[in-house]
């Protein structure tokens, strides 16, 4: 059994073979994941219902399990900065938010890097994230 919070089978194993540089995106209940990620990628649908399970609830679990390097986030055209930011930076205080805009953002997820993309139940808008995965140093 394992001791992590994170114990999703096709999470763990994507994360296991995803290395340093790779990406993992979390994406909100309307992020259409089918056409707007790595087809290679590994695609894990946990939209079981709206509200179920949110993009917080997932970045929270992976935020621990791996070394995060950088973290880019979608932004709407008007400059607005989306209430989600606010927890992303709580849930990652180390990293700063690039913003990207939607199609911008599309094309780094359609990027042969993302390792991982998870579709959730979030109903918040512009609540898509990508995470890019760090070096764990030796001790």
């Amino acid at each position: 059994m394992l001791t992590t919070r994170l114990l999703h089978p096709e999470i763990l194993a994507a994360l296991g073979e995803a290395g340093h540089g790779a990406t993992v995106l979390i994406a909100d209940g309307n992020y259409p994941l089918v056409t707007r990620s790595n087809p290679a990628a590994r695609r894990v649908y946990l939209n079981l219902e709206p509200g179920k399970l949110t993009v917080t609830d997932v970045l929270d679990a992976i935020a621990e399990a791996i070394p995060v390097e950088a973290v880019h986030v979608m932004g709407p055209d008007d400059g607005s900065e989306p209430s989600i930011y606010a927890d992303f930076r709580r849930i990652l205080p180390a990293n700063d938010l690039t913003r990207l805009g939607r199609f911008e953002f599309y094309g780094m997820a359609r990027d042969k890097d993302c390792a991982l993309a998870i579709s959730t139940g979030e109903q918040r808008i512009y609540a898509n994230i990508l995470l890019t995965i760090g070096v764990v140093k030796p001790e």
